[in-house]
């Protein structure tokens, strides 16, 4: 899963970042609303982290131009102001959950964990495809019940086709996933990991199709 962290306190967007990236998450950070914006209409993101006090163009105008471009990330205020008129704005420009500084990690992450449900509109934490089963809050996978062993990449995969199970997901958005704007994006590292997952689900009922042209898509293997 890649955010997005739009925070100008270097110090505290370190921080975070750190902190996410230590669990699992491809995180990219921006100090201004100039190139948050830019980033938001050049890049794809599963989740956004938005500070509100931002140099260049505010956080209120970045949300509300990214809602006019009718695009539907799940984006998280995270800011100073945290009065009941200041969270009813935010609310009503397009952000899906606001928290005021300071704030406890572990709530920001359960609540990026149920926007992140909900926006792929998954209610049950436990998600299943035949008897591969993913627990979204401490993030790990178990196969017919048993742990399965995945490297970090290997699982950032998995985790974005099991949260879609069911549909397709094209090589780019795989990508997306996996590399930040300044990493070097290799298409066939893709089919490395996917040949590797694979292998490692032999011994269950979840396959991974590829559909040629189009990406891949993680079903239950005696589905029709």
């Amino acid at each position: 899963m890649k955010i997005l962290l739009v925070e100008d306190n270097r110090t505290l967007s370190e921080w975070l970042a750190r902190t996410l990236r230590e669990d699992h998450y491809t995180v990219e950070c921006v100090y201004d609303g100039n190139d948050a914006d830019h980033l938001l209409q050049t890049d794809s993101y599963d989740l956004v982290i938005l500070d509100l006090a931002l140099p260049g163009l505010d956080g209120r105008d970045v949300l509300k131009r990214l809602r006019k471009r009718h695009d539907a990330v799940p984006v998280l205020i995270l800011t100073a102001f945290g009065g009941t008129r200041d969270r009813v704005e935010g609310l009503d420009i397009g952000a899906d959950d606001y928290m005021a500084k300071p704030f406890e990690v572990h709530e920001l992450e359960a609540r990026m964990r149920a926007m992140l449900r909900r926006f792929n509109q998954q209610k049950n934490p436990i998600l299943t495809c035949g008897s591969l089963a993913y627990d979204s809050n401490a993030r790990e996978f178990t196969l017919g019940g048993k742990s399965l062993a995945l490297t970090p990449r290997e699982r950032a995969v998995l985790e974005v086709l099991m949260m879609k199970s069911g549909k397709t997901v094209s090589k780019k958005s795989l990508a997306d996933s996996l590399y930040s704007f300044n990493e070097d994006v290799n298409p066939e590292a893709i089919e490395i990991y996917i040949h590797r997952i694979r292998k490692k689900l032999e011994a269950g009922d979840a396959v991974i199709v590829t559909l040629r042209g189009l990406g891949y898509l993680l079903k239950p293997r005696y589905e029709t």
